[in-house]
């Protein structure tokens, strides 16, 4: 597994855990499932891969629902986390691995990958073998749901940093361009009472959704379609994110 990257940082995560996965977040998911469900036709006792799986939010509304689920992260802490929360959940399993390093095997009918949990390796070749081993993962025929943050709303929404209470905990983050609009450099600063501050800085890589097609695309799928949100609308100027939904 490669080494040395900033999100193989565990207390990072357990830092920011309150403030990323709050109540509003988890009050989300049952819709966000809804329209996953609508986009991919997933059909009853389908095997669905929940890549960098957090604290097992999907994960656990998908087994809720019948589907066989097995969850991916890099946290132990939240693979725990989401283990306690599966307690009486019959299909649903958590496993500590790299998505650059998983083998899926062809086991799946659907992988899907939210929240912003892809474009933050070191390199673009890991983006690639990523795409590469999620495409591994599926069924002949199966689907990837990736959602991220798109070059193009990046540019339309872009503040240069914001301030803002959340969970308990003052945050503030500044933001600055890397390149000709390659990617975003993020800096989180963390302040809780009585906790002391937590600084951190880490990149982002872009893609419009022509690149995104063309990375599906390049990584063996036999075909991407982009789109606005889960919801399926258009990738235009109305976007709130780039959703990707490939075909193996």
């Amino acid at each position: 597994m490669p080494g040395g990257e900033w999100f193989e940082d565990e207390e990072f995560w357990t830092a920011y855990a309150s403030t990323m996965f709050d109540e509003e977040r988890w009050a989300e998911v049952p819709e966000v499932v809804n329209r996953i469900e609508a986009l991919v036709g997933l059909k009853q006792g389908a095997a669905v891969l929940d890549a960098c799986c957090g604290p097992g939010r999907h994960s656990l509304e998908l087994a809720s629902r019948g589907y066989r689920v097995t969850g991916v992260d890099l946290t132990e802490a939240y693979l725990e986390a989401a283990r306690e929360s599966a307690a009486g959940l019959s299909g649903l399993s958590f496993i500590r691995a790299d998505i650059r390093g998983f083998e899926g095997r062809g086991a799946f009918d659907l992988a899907i990958n939210l929240f912003t949990s892809f474009g933050y390796f070191s390199e673009p070749a890991d983006d690639r073998e990523a795409l590469r081993r999620l495409r591994a993962s599926l069924k002949e025929g199966g689907a990837l749901v990736l959602e991220t943050q798109g070059k193009e709303t990046t540019v339309r929404d872009f503040v240069s940093g914001e301030s803002f209470e959340r969970a308990g905990c003052r945050i503030r983050t500044e933001f600055s361009v890397i390149g000709p609009w390659e990617g975003i450099r993020e800096r989180w600063i963390l302040s809780r009472p009585g906790a002391g501050t937590m600084d951190r800085s880490f990149s982002l890589r872009l893609y419009s959704g022509t690149e995104m097609r063309s990375a599906l695309l390049g990584a063996g799928f036999s075909e991407a379609r982009i789109f606005g949100d889960l919801d399926g609308s258009p990738y235009d100027q109305a976007a709130r994110s780039l959703v990707a939904l490939a075909r193996a």
